[in-house]
């Protein structure tokens, strides 16, 4: 099956093929028939199984044949933000009808950025609303937009907006917005809670579970290293010496630890720099254009402020702080040789990471 079967517009479909797209995921087909259907959806899908574009395809296609004129996006992160209104800019950008191209206007706001910019910009009509919940209520506080309306809102990352304490946030902004005709809610889990928040803004929600993609790819040298607390430093320095990695990226469990390691790696004069939310937004789109123009080595982060990292050519992944799920080792990974290359990654397993490395190692032998 390929997107010409969902009836998406033509545009839409050689602008995906421009883009390498050319054959949906199977979020993708789960979801879009039901978008287009106008169906309300809670969705259970990871990063990196197309999730964003399962919902993106379908609603830019209604925008196009002005079935819908408006669209609410939440995402957690500005990075999240930032990644699917890119997403969406990329789309839309390579149309080649410029009469079609120059219909579809998008605006991400989140913050650390100029308010007043933001404020300008929203003067105009604005049919792909990209925004963190914080900024979103200032706008509305300030009286610098109208969300009366929307046709469909979606909430990127529910789970993750829950654990971050945006569940207030969520409340108020549905309570400004007077009419609109469909959820869409994407979660990595649909727990009791997630469930509790879908159920409260959706009408009779279908379920689309796509269940977790545990296979490796083939590329991806694996190596564990089993170590101590005491010890472990010294042998991640060990391992970096010997491998020299082109572009790599070190996860840790925390902020506090994330800000540890750069500080002792710094000490030593590795090229490394970390993000996290704690982070000026200014600052991290720094870090990030030099990490891809390559002057940065070692990228040290957390899953959750990875989850908008998209970066290619990554050579080696290394887990400093061993996954908590075995999920969030296939995940974490799975970023090592995503340009059809060979990626390694090596991970650093203590005695009290030992259960997770056994259902890690079950999944790696089935």
């Amino acid at each position: 099956m390929n997107f010409k079967d969902f009836n998406i517009d033509e545009n839409l479909v050689q602008a995906l093929a421009k883009i390498g797209i050319k054959e949906p995921t199977r979020v993708q087909l789960e979801s879009i028939p039901l978008i287009i259907d106008k169906r309300d959806l809670m969705i259970k899908s990871n990063t990196g199984t197309g999730k964003t574009l399962s919902f993106l395809l379908p609603l830019i296609d209604k925008i196009l044949k002005k079935d819908i004129d408006s669209i609410l996006i939440l995402a957690p992160t500005r990075e999240l933000v930032l990644q699917i209104n890119d997403m969406a800019v990329d789309i839309i950008s390579h149309i080649g009808d410029e009469n079609i191209k120059n219909t579809v206007n998008i605006l991400p706001i989140y913050g650390g950025k100029d308010i007043k910019a933001q404020i300008n910009k929203l003067k105009n009509s604005i049919n792909i609303l990209v925004a963190t919940p914080g900024r979103l209520l200032d706008h509305i506080n300030r009286n610098t937009i109208s969300v009366s309306k929307f046709d469909s809102i979606v909430i990127d990352e529910a789970d993750q907006m829950l654990l971050m304490g945006f569940r207030n946030e969520i409340d108020l902004i549905f309570s400004k917005i007077k009419k609109y005709d469909q959820t869409i809610f994407l979660s990595a889990t649909l727990d009791s809670k997630v469930k509790k928040l879908v159920y409260r803004y959706s009408n009779n929600p279908i379920e689309v579970n796509i269940e977790e993609d545990t296979h490796v790819p083939d590329l991806i040298e694996q190596e564990f290293v089993f170590t101590n607390d005491r010890q472990k430093f010294e042998d991640f320095c060990s391992k970096i010496d010997h491998d020299q990695p082109f572009m790599a990226i070190v996860f840790c469990r925390t902020k506090a630890r994330v800000d540890n390691l750069e500080e002792k790696l710094g000490q030593r004069k590795y090229n490394c720099k970390k993000t996290h939310s704690d982070i000026s937004q200014a600052k991290r789109e720094r870090i990030m254009k030099d990490f891809r123009d390559l002057k940065i080595q070692f990228l040290i982060s957390t899953d959750l402020s990875a989850r908008g990292i998209d970066v290619n050519g990554i050579s080696h992944i290394y887990n400093y702080d061993f996954p908590e799920r075995p999920e969030d080792y296939i995940h974490r990974i799975g970023r090592a040789g995503r340009i059809g290359k060979d990626g390694k990654s090596c991970s650093f397993v203590t005695e009290k990471n030992m259960s997770v490395y056994d259902e890690v190692k079950a999944i790696l032998e089935k």
